[in-house]
């Protein structure tokens, strides 16, 4: 699994900090800061895995993955990603490539759908890398927190449920911020390698509940539940 955390460096991350990445090339030019978003997934995660546990290493491979997706550029600093093998898949949809991942950026891949244009909250053929992280990281200024609920299977293939989470506090796509918790909970397969850098990463959740949650309060939207008949709510 990923490497324990590193001195100074950040307790659910490895691979920021240290002698490793004294030549990494990171997009924004320097390492990334987690301490606001790890301050809210201290509050609260609702599971506290023992450290050397299967589930605290998938939790901290997991976390680590989409660290180096995002913010490294080379794939030779991504120490926990097959470069030379690595697709993505989300809801079944075709894969992609790393090279396609991180030319339209991770949103993007994360968010793809195949429901028609004028029923997309979130069009990810429409943005850039750079306009869906200013998207999200404006509706969640304390970050988008995850954690890993439980482990399935072990390596190679590693199946695992997730929760991800964040607080609509600022504007999203031109709808006012609500305040409320924004949430979703899916399943993960990550394929790794003999040397635990994942090959393939495949993603099932539902996107139109998540994406609804911007619309209005969960509360509200909850109301429509997944037996709407609403393309947007029900739709990938």
């Amino acid at each position: 699994m990923a490497a324990a955390a590193e001195v100074g460096g950040d307790k659910y991350r490895s691979f920021i900090h240290g002698e490793s990445e004294r030549g990494t090339v990171w997009r924004n030019g320097a390492p990334p800061n987690y301490d606001v978003v790890n301050k809210l997934f201290e509050a609260e995660r609702t599971q506290v895995w023992t450290e050397g546990s299967l589930e605290e290493k998938v939790q901290r491979l997991l976390k680590t993955w989409e660290m180096e997706l995002v913010h490294k550029v080379l794939p030779e600093d991504q120490k926990t990603v097959n470069s030379d093998k690595y697709t993505a898949s989300t809801n079944g949809m075709k894969a992609l490539s790393r090279a396609e991942v991180m030319a339209i950026g991770g949103y993007n891949a994360f968010l793809r759908t195949k429901l028609p244009p004028e029923h997309r909250i979130f069009d990810p053929d429409e943005e850039t890398l750079d306009s869906a992280m200013a998207t999200f990281l404006t509706a969640f200024p304390r970050g988008f927190a995850i954690e890993v609920l439980d482990v399935y299977s072990g390596p190679p293939k590693i199946a695992f449920k997730f929760r991800h989470w964040g607080y609509m506090e600022g504007p999203f796509k031109g709808h006012p911020p609500h305040g409320q918790r924004v949430e979703f909970v899916g399943v993960c397969i990550f394929h790794v390698d003999e040397e635990m850098k994942v090959e393939k990463s495949e993603y099932f959740y539902e996107r139109g509940n998540f994406l609804a949650g911007f619309l209005s309060p969960p509360d509200a939207a909850s109301g429509s539940g997944s037996g709407s008949g609403c393309p947007v709510m029900q739709g990938n």
